[in-house]
């Protein structure tokens, strides 16, 4: 599973060198300021989605098959071996939310192309995000007592 994750990583930088030519596309003959904000938001998009791959991919590995052993003068990531299965699903609930937003925004953005009724589902559809990590965040912090890094 953490091999098709890899993959899914290889595709998501593959398209977020795609968005970055995009980017110099719509900075260069891009018509209006709000294309190239588009592109932009694109590629934080992609790079959101990559860091959550990698997170789940490092930290599920750790837990569920093997302990990452680093030497003591080898850099450490300040999360690793700090993720427990219910923490990490708070940050991936957490992610989702960034993820939603940065969608959120890009329609506003593109208001006119879209319609009243598909802006109000997109809404609802981003407080329900909102309100399941504030849930499961709850829950985190009520089953083990204390907020985790």
């Amino acid at each position: 599973m953490y091999l098709c994750l890899a993959v899914v990583l290889i595709a998501f930088t593959l398209r977020f060198v795609m968005e970055l030519w995009h980017l110099f596309d719509y900075a260069l003959f891009g018509e209006s300021e709000a294309d190239l904000i588009l592109a932009a938001l694109a590629l934080v998009d992609l790079t959101l989605v990559g860091s959550l791959v990698v997170m789940v991919m490092i930290s599920g590995y750790e837990n569920f098959v093997s302990r990452i052993e680093l030497g003591e003068n080898d850099e450490k990531l300040s999360w690793l071996g700090k993720l427990d299965s219910g923490t990490l699903k708070v940050k991936v609930a957490a992610s989702i939310v960034a993820i939603s937003s940065i969608h959120l925004l890009k329609s506003f953005m593109d208001a006119d192309k879209v319609t009243n009724d598909k802006l109000m589902w997109l809404v609802i559809i981003h407080l329900t995000f909102v309100a399941s990590a504030f849930l499961m965040g709850l829950l985190d912090k009520m089953t083990n007592g204390k907020p985790k890094p």
